[in-house]
């Protein structure tokens, strides 16, 4: 029978297609489509081809993996085919899946079938290949039969062992897996691609991809890549154990790292379970999954069951929805936040993409708009990792028309008409200032622009903040509309009669808005520095503030550079925050707050650490003296013991002080014939005597200071608590003295896990960092906190 020509036309465009986009993919490391597009193609093309047999060729796309890769890195052949996987996208095809092992394994029930899952790592395919337990090849997949050598750069990965542990080990043993990029690593090398204004990455996966195709390994050793093994390959010369999982928890045994979250179920409700349980928490993961695989655990059924084409009968990944589609940007608007910048956002037609609808996207800043080359009216891809604000990827040059056109920052406020300042970076250091223009653009209204002041006011009320129960962001922009607010302050002059007049409120519901409002006047100082907004401190380093320096007044009156003598604060955000204390603005909304019966509690002494602490030789180190280092500044300080002896000094006693280099007596005489530099340092000494952390002050327990029993100690939370939440733990041990950290590393003290504990419990486990139930922890925090 002759096909119809439409058919063998629309196989062969599927084919072109198909071939092209693999192309771009394998070749180019740069995706044209993304995966939800490239699946649905596949699929259609597989069912064309399984309705008509005689339209499959030996080239065609779901007869092989993909491409031949670039011929940069010499040739692989494969002894054993690395094959891909066939997918299943709902719940039906899992369900058949598991029903056609069944008949082909003659089980006459399914329910105790050994299923190994493991997450489906977004990640590039490898080959290592192991003789005598050394690491001598590692290869990409390429096209299933014929890969890259790449073992230069895989060399370069610390989670590769270079040579397995123990013994035992097959003569020869292949390990195959995946090396990706986790999501942190993925976000700090874009960050230095925008500041080093260069390309950026589209995806976690298109970034390993790129890095492992370096030419130079040295370039790769840099890339934040890791390798998760998932099976092997070639075994000669040896054993290894019968059921997949275990042959993994002895690749384990052997050094080589495998998914804490694989898992071995029974039948389909297992699978189900597995796959639901890991949807639920794929936000939370430390890396990007885009499914589940599913094998047949026992390898002699693996065996009984083969393989078909290009994929095993006893595998098949089940896919989670798209995270990544493509859409077109309608619009580009600006959005006014609460320090004044002035942000774009995307309007786009509305995708279905990573499980939600999305209609918008963020831009983050005109910089990152010229980066993308976006235009409104484009093609884009948009991306979105579980909760985190969908944001344009890339930009489908090719599917412009010429009706684009290009985003312009506005010159006056969209929201109160004021003007648009870009603002200006200042890099200081060895005295001197270096001018450049940042990404940020803001509106220069402050607190007469709506929108600020709208933000101000959510921020300053929020529950981390002033905790203000009943000032939801609908009341607060009904407040600033019927101008009964115009500062943080108006707030508590806000009356009875004055609420009942807001749309929702009654007499009961305005009385208590009313006491919720008196009742936040009594309020600890770290959440009242944290509510008052000041740009780059969040709420641990208002935390910081306040448990170092102990007053608000105090914070008002800070150096920069004396602020930068506390923990974790560096000289940009130091002089934010004095920028932000000294402007005649912030000045008067502070005042006004006192004014209004704000009781800071908990105001102390300056923190015990910082009591008589900054040295001679510190303060001169701080002051960025040309030539001076840290051994120059301690000769000075031995030889002088007092700053005014070091101002009144001259060459010639400078040539006296031993150690003291002649760059150094240089650098010391430039600054001393400067008016300005030798104010600045008399006065920060002289806030250092206010403050009692000069040298000279005397040392005392701050007054109503606690011993704090967990300070310099790091913590982690994980799993789910059941007494309390996860926010309520971390603030009594912050209030310990503890820092909490979200992720485990060598530093970690502790982790504290709770019911549903995953990944970071495994990491503790191994790495021997002592873990705690919840019935242990609150035991030992009642003990902590009744000391």
């Amino acid at each position: 029978m002759t096909l119809p020509d439409s058919v063998t036309e629309r196989a062969e465009s599927l084919r072109s297609e198909l071939e092209a986009h693999n192309y771009s993919y394998y070749v180019l490391d740069e995706p044209s489509v993304t995966d939800s597009e490239y699946d649905r193609l596949f699929q259609e093309l597989k069912a064309l081809e399984a309705e008509h047999p005689e339209l499959v060729t030996a080239d065609s796309p779901t007869q092989r993996v993909g491409k031949k890769p670039d011929t940069g890195f010499a040739e692989v052949r494969h002894e054993q085919p690395m094959l891909s996987l066939d997918n299943a996208f709902d719940a039906e095809d899992m369900a058949a899946f598991i029903k056609r092992i069944g008949e082909r394994l003659q089980l006459d029930d399914t329910a105790d079938l050994e299923i190994a899952c493991e997450p489906k790592l977004d990640g590039i395919a490898v080959s290592l290949m192991y003789e005598q337990g050394r690491l001598v090849r590692a290869a990409t997949r390429g096209d299933g039969s014929t890969g890259e050598d790449i073992t230069l750069n895989v060399r370069t990965l610390n989670s590769v062992p270079l040579r397995l542990m123990g013994s035992g080990w097959p003569e020869r043993l292949e390990v195959r897996g995946e090396i990706y990029m986790p999501r942190a690593g993925f976000e700090r090398l874009n960050a230095l691609a925008r500041d080093a204004d260069e390309k950026t990455f589209v995806n976690p996966r298109n970034a390993a991809a790129g890095s492992l195709r370096q030419l130079d390994p040295a370039i790769t050793a840099k890339r934040p890549l890791e390798f998760c093994c998932y099976s092997t390959g070639v075994v000669s010369g040896g054993e290894l154990p019968d059921r997949h999982a275990q042959r993994l928890e002895q690749l384990h045994a052997w050094g080589l790292k495998i998914n804490a979250e694989m898992r071995v179920v029974s039948g389909l409700d297992g699978c189900r379970d597995y796959y639901e349980q890991l949807a639920a928490r794929r936000d939370q993961l430390a890396y990007d999954i885009d499914g589940i695989v599913f094998k047949v655990n026992r390898l002699d059924q693996q065996e009984q069951l083969g393989y078909i084409a290009r994929a095993p009968r006893w595998a098949i990944a089940h896919k989670f929805p798209a995270q990544e589609e493509a859409t077109r940007l309608k619009a580009v608007e600006f959005q006014v936040g609460r320090t004044g910048a002035i942000t774009p956002v995307a309007r786009l037609e509305p995708v279905f993409v990573g499980g939600v609808t999305v209609s918008n996207a963020t831009l983050h800043n005109m910089d990152e708009i010229a980066r993308l080359g976006v235009r409104a009216g484009d093609w884009v891809i948009v991306r979105r990792a579980g909760d985190v604000i969908p944001q344009i990827a890339a930009v489908q040059t090719d599917k412009r028309t010429g009706e684009e056109t290009e985003v312009h920052i506005p010159e006056q406020c969209p929201v109160c008409g004021s003007a648009v300042e870009r603002v200006r970076l200042v890099k200081r250091g060895k005295g001197r200032e270096q001018h450049t223009e940042g990404a940020v653009y803001r509106c220069v209204g402050r607190l007469s622009c709506q929108a600020q002041l709208i933000q101000a006011l959510i921020h300053f009320v929020s529950r981390k903040a002033m905790d203000i129960d009943g000032l939801g962001e609908k009341n607060i922009e009904l407040l600033v509309q019927k101008e009964l607010v115009s500062s943080p302050a108006d707030l508590y002059r806000l009356t009875v009669e004055q609420v009942l007049e807001l749309e929702g409120f009654a007499q009961l519901s305005s009385e208590n808005l009313i006491n919720a409002i008196a009742a936040s006047r009594q309020v600890e100082l770290a959440r009242f520095v944290y509510a008052l907004g000041i740009p780059e401190v969040g709420e641990g380093t208002a935390r910081t503030l306040a448990a170092q320096l102990g007053s608000l007044q105090r914070l008002r009156e800070a150096e920069p550079l004396l602020l930068t003598w506390l923990p974790d604060i560096g000289l940009e955000v130091g002089h934010e925050i004095h920028n932000f204390m000294q402007d005649d603005h912030n000045r008067q909304v502070l005042d006004d707050l006192l004014a209004q019966g704000i009781d800071l509690q908990g105001e102390t002494d300056i923190a015990m650490g910082l009591q008589g602490a900054i040295g001679l030789d510190m303060l001169l180190l701080r002051m960025d003296i040309p030539g001076v280092a840290k051994t120059g500044a301690e000769a000075l300080a031995r030889y002088f013991k007092a700053l005014e002896p070091v101002l009144a000094a001259d060459e010639s006693v400078l040539a006296e002080v031993p150690k003291l280099s002649r760059k150094a007596r240089d650098g010391m005489m430039q600054c001393l014939r400067n008016d300005d530099w030798v104010a600045r340092i008399r006065a920060l000494e002289q806030q250092l005597r206010d403050f009692g952390m000069h040298w000279e002050s005397e040392v005392k327990v701050a007054a109503g200071a606690n011993a704090q029993p967990l300070q310099g100690q790091t913590w982690v939370l994980t799993g789910t608590l059941e007494q309390m939440t996860r926010d309520e733990a971390k603030e009594r041990l912050l209030a310990l003295g503890a820092k909490v950290s979200g992720s485990v590393s060598g530093k970690t003290h502790t982790l504290v896990a709770g019911p549903g504990a995953g990944s970071k419990l495994a990491k503790a486990e191994k790495a021997g960092v002592p873990v705690m139930d919840e019935a242990s922890f609150l035991q030992q925090l009642a003990e902590w906190e009744s000391a």
